[in-house]
């Protein structure tokens, strides 16, 4: 069963369903500033278009383009800008 979240005003949604491996969601964020919070392992991968990352203790936002990955330790909180309709895929530990 696939289940459909939507997030801060529609700008977030993501389609929730169970990989080969692991739990995931696939998404699209439209440009904006965004902060979400964990309580798994996330890993992020970056499908189409480019998002600046900025987790708990950097200093500076980090630009991520299709094709690269960040992770997020569980029970963290970050904050992601999109200037671009940017799509991802995200798995959960």
């Amino acid at each position: 069963m696939l289940d459909v979240n939507e997030y801060f005003d529609g700008k977030v949604k993501s389609i929730r369903f169970q990989s080969q491996d692991l739990p995931a969601t696939i998404g699209v964020m439209a440009p904006g500033l965004y902060e979400f919070c964990t309580s798994k392992k996330e890993t992020m991968t970056i499908i189409s278009g480019a998002m600046s990352v900025m987790q708990e203790g950097d200093q500076d936002w980090h630009t991520l383009n299709s094709g690269e990955i960040f992770i997020v330790a569980a029970n963290e909180t970050f904050q992601v800008r999109v200037s671009t309709d940017t799509a991802y895929l995200c798995t959960y530990e």
